[in-house]
């Protein structure tokens, strides 16, 4: 690709995740461009078409009808299911194209091992969506760490703080809530934190030990006389924080109204609510996702972790304690704001973050993500993408390893997936 010309891109799977992504061609047209869509939903694909001028015969119903046709684009955007990342990745890598996926790589360890060695195979350019390494917020934390200001990094606590609302919406109604039709909930939502945890720990993980349990979204959680759907007469509809018209028949769903409905009138989000996974009951659905988790972690240079994901939180937002033998760093990613404290100083330091281009999009690092994927992809092998799948794969691992874990009932070692051949 001439260094003069925008990077043309393909996208597939034109979602909400897709889209945003996407944007990047309207805001930097000199940079990148959208030439073609391939997405079976033809709501979706007549949005993309009709924001970025699509000609007919660049808007395909399928992956297979799009590689079926000589190269499109310089580089693909596979925004797909979770399970649906592996098939078109493969496929986009053996066809020339480069390639961003969205995260998890894949729900199967083998699978993610076997997309970074078709990149390296037809040396072409893999991303990896992990866009919270982008976010100014976690660039300033590991600038402080790398400086040294609180000495050698001895721990990490990190928290997801899920929200209620969050967990009721995308992991007990909607599409992540099942481990077999998406992921297990640690790599489906958590896969960006642990990548984050190893990226500031600076090493590998050798060892994790995970408890997690599916506890309150479950039947008998359920209020007494409480139906399947909401819209059924539902006996405590005035008092439940859960209860689905009062979150997708409101006047500004937002990306939650979309998600229920690519149609936005109420007419057609009603409807939704009567016969579409998002009108049900939280007690009365096929989630089997944990609602709750804790992992343990030793890294390299005696660093120990513990990552904490939970549903039953007010907030939606993630916090982070960093450890050190010199002092403390203390951040809140929601409000941007990092606290350092040197022991015997007596006082604190605090960073308050101002992004002049706004904290949109994982806190300012969706734009940042696509802006250093053209890079990669333009410099012709002098820049590797700071989430390329090589330094992605690592992070993956640590979910899997987590999941066995939990599941299995004791401490998984990564060496582990070095014996089944997945790190050789």
């Amino acid at each position: 690709m001439s260094k003069s010309k925008p990077l043309t891109v393909t996208l597939i799977g034109a979602g909400l995740r897709g889209m945003i992504y996407s944007s990047y061609a309207l805001q930097r047209p000199d940079e990148m461009r959208i030439v073609a869509v391939a997405d079976p939903d033809e709501v979706r694909r007549s949005r993309c078409q009709a924001k970025f001028g699509l000609a007919d015969e660049r808007c395909f119903t399928s992956w297979d009808e799009l590689f079926a046709r000589p190269r499109q684009s310089d580089a693909v955007f596979i925004c797909t299911r979770d399970r649906d990342h592996y098939e078109p990745t493969m496929k986009a890598l053996a066809a020339g194209y480069h390639v961003l996926v969205e995260k998890p790589m894949s729900p199967e360890w083998q699978e993610c091992i076997d997309m970074g060695r078709q990149a390296e195979a037809y040396d072409r350019t893999l991303t990896i969506c992990h866009v919270l390494r982008y976010a100014p917020f976690f660039q300033e934390v590991k600038r402080l760490l790398d400086e040294g200001r609180i000495g050698r990094l001895m721990s990490i606590q990190h928290n997801e703080n899920v929200g209620y609302w969050h967990q009721a919406h995308s992991y007990v109604r909607g599409y992540f809530n099942n481990t077999e039709s998406s992921s297990p909930m640690i790599l489906a939502k958590s896969c960006h934190d642990l990548d984050i945890m190893q990226w500031l720990a600076g090493g590998q993980c050798l060892s994790v030990a995970s408890y997690g349990h599916l506890s309150h979204f479950r039947p008998e959680s359920a209020p007494p006389g409480a139906p399947k759907r909401c819209l059924d007469g539902c006996p405590v509809s005035h008092e439940c924080q859960y209860y689905a018209p009062n979150t997708y028949l409101i006047e500004n769903a937002g990306w939650k109204g979309e998600a229920a409905s690519n149609d936005p009138s109420y007419e057609a989000r009603y409807q939704a609510m009567l016969e579409g996974p998002f009108g049900r009951c939280v007690y009365h659905c096929d989630n089997d996702v944990v609602d709750h988790q804790v992992v343990s972690m030793e890294f390299e240079h005696d660093i120990t972790a513990v990552f904490t994901m939970s549903a039953f939180t007010e907030k939606c937002n993630r916090t982070i304690k960093l450890m050190g033998t010199e002092g403390e760093i203390r951040a809140t990613m929601e409000t941007n704001e990092i606290e350092i404290r040197r022991f015997g100083s007596g006082k604190s330091e605090v960073i308050q973050l101002v992004d002049p281009e706004g904290h949109v999009g994982h806190g300012g690092g969706d734009m940042r993500l696509i802006q250093d994927f053209v890079k990669s992809v333009g410099s012709q092998g002098q820049h590797d993408s700071s989430t390329s799948a090589k330094a992605s794969i690592q992070s993956h691992l640590m979910a899997f390893a987590a999941e066995r874990s939990r599941v299995e009932k004791r401490m998984v070692r990564l060496e582990e997936f070095l014996h089944s051949g997945a790190l050789a």
